[in-house]
């Protein structure tokens, strides 16, 4: 006879099929689909994820899980079980209407923005927003009541279980009070240094080349995955068939390339997770040990000195036909990949001034779920918060303000703290890799990156949602996340070998339960 654990593993199987078909239709819309086709496909993935809604969420769904609480014995099985209860719970307070009607909301918004960013039309996209704005506050407040916390707490435990928005106030708080003296520190000892920036054209086709080998030099399994082009780089697909995106300016080479091996970190951690992916308990731990794959290839390994030596070659193959130039220097390209400037655009921001990006972000998504803003009123304080945080003016530029990110077209608001989140992460997990194998970085350099990737899928991609993020971080790095490791590794890499700094506030350990 058939336990009620199996009708679960069987239910999940078939939903996971289903989410499979969701995915590569997904990415197919961001990356290949005609203009002409988002209506029909919006519709089309509106009735599948309620269909997978209501697959969930069928009354013997929550019969089969109180059985098989009861019939279990076996640890792993009943951790499953809870991973399996923990997806049912966020479903099934949802209505089917509710879940149809913001899935159509942000493919027209999202699709929408696509030709309104590059045109600055705020007003258009606007409109678009308030909708899936109203969905989402519904989403949120239903949710809210059943977990007795506010509407934003209850979208962020979507994306960071067990993280609220008191902590994120401490931690973001305390990050304001250091984050202007690094960044001061850091621009005026630059200010000094000569930077020889890169002379294109560089065709995208040149540019693909060097980003495909660099993925195989990071592990990339071409295949269960390849890689393309959109409007936002982003990482798709499922473990087995993995889609990434990136995109090209022909006049620098230098953001698409680190773009890919953000994506790449990603991917890896897709492609390694646990063998039976159809279980919740199988899928990736959170958004913010996410992100934190990615920002470890990007960051701690990707701009490292050692690995900007080891991809050097590469640069000069496929962008220099093959000979020396000054800006393809190592030391050119560490100046490069760690200069200080703050910008606009999020996701070409440096190192130390990217967590200011998150911050306004989530600044402004935490009032506007709450209530305590409206979307008309998001520009003006895009443009205070950007004056306050990095000194700019972004007044009436929305295309590089607030119209520059998909998150909020998509309806994926809870989502931006597991950046800064996950760059705490990354910094943590290097820490540990560091600690475990001190010559970790002359490897890197020889070329050799298969102990640091071996430690990452033994501790952390294999692991899945096997433990809370506090246990895995604690398992993996000795002590759960600790925001003090980005601090040292920011203090490392842009003041230490200036003069050092004596910031007036230290930043206390911060801990996460996940």
């Amino acid at each position: 006879m058939t336990t009620a654990y199996q009708q679960l593993a069987n239910r999940f199987q078939q939903i996971y099929h289903l989410q499979h078909l969701g995915a590569i239709a997904g990415w197919d819309q961001a990356a290949m689909m005609p203009s002409g086709g988002n209506q029909a496909r919006g519709a089309a993935m509106a009735e599948l994820n309620t269909l997978l809604h209501r697959l969930l969420t069928e009354k013997e769904v929550e019969a089969w899980l109180t059985e098989a609480r009861n019939q279990e014995t076996e640890p792993e099985t009943l951790r499953s079980i809870e991973e399996m209860h923990t997806d049912w719970r966020h479903a099934s307070v949802i209505p089917d209407d509710l879940v149809k009607a913001k899935t159509l909301a942000t493919n027209e918004c999202e699709h929408a923005w696509r030709s309104q960013r590059p045109e600055n039309d705020w007003t258009g996209f606007a409109a678009n927003l308030k909708e899936v704005v109203n969905l989402t506050r519904q989403e949120a407040n239903i949710r809210a009541e059943h977990a007795n916390v506010s509407p934003y707490n209850a979208l962020l435990e979507l994306y960071e279980p067990g993280v609220n928005t008191r902590e994120l106030d401490q931690l973001f708080g305390d990050l304001k009070t250091w984050l202007p003296a690094f960044i001061q520190e850091a621009q005026e000892h630059q200010a000094s240094i000569k930077i020889i920036e890169p002379t294109g054209p560089f065709p995208i086709e040149q540019q693909k080349a060097l980003g495909l080998e660099v993925m195989k030099l990071l592990g990339f399994d071409f295949n269960h995955g390849r890689l393309d082009v959109s409007t936002h780089p982003f990482c798709g697909g499922v473990s087995e068939d993995v889609r990434m995106t990136t995109r090209y300016n022909e006049d620098n080479f230098i953001e698409a390339l680190m773009g890919t091996v953000h994506e790449t970190g990603h991917a890896r951690y897709q492609q390694n997770l646990p063998a039976n992916r159809a279980l919740p308990v199988s899928s990736y731990r959170s958004m913010g040990i996410h992100e934190g794959q990615s920002l470890f290839f990007e960051m701690q390994l990707g701009r490292s000195p050692a690995f900007l030596s080891l991809i050097q070659p590469l640069i000069i193959k496929h962008l220099c036909h093959g000979k020396q130039q000054p800006y393809a220097a190592p030391d050119n390209l560490e100046k490069i990949y760690t200069r200080v400037c703050p910008g606009f655009i999020r996701v070409d921001a440096d190192e130390i001034t990217y967590p200011a990006h998150v911050i306004l972000r989530y600044e402004i998504e935490r009032d506007l779920i709450e209530g305590n803003i409206e979307v008309d009123d998001i520009p003006e304080l895009w443009q205070q918060k950007m004056k306050t945080y990095l000194g700019l003016n972004v007044a009436d530029d929305h295309r590089n303000g607030c119209m520059q990110d998909i998150h909020w077209p998509m309806g994926s608001f809870g989502y931006f703290p597991s950046y800064t989140l996950g760059a705490m992460v990354a910094a943590q997990l290097f820490a540990a890799q560091k600690k475990a194998m001190p010559d970790i970085e002359d490897q890197i350099q020889n070329g050799n990156l298969s102990p640091g990737f071996d430690w990452l899928k033994q501790n952390i991609w294999s692991q899945g949602r096997r433990y809370s993020t506090r246990e895995l971080m604690t398992r993996a790095t000795g002590e759960p996340l600790n925001a003090d490791y980005f601090k040292a590794h920011l203090k490392q890499r842009y003041l230490t070998q200036y003069k050092r700094i004596q910031p007036t506030f230290m930043l206390e350990n911060i801990t996460f339960e996940g």
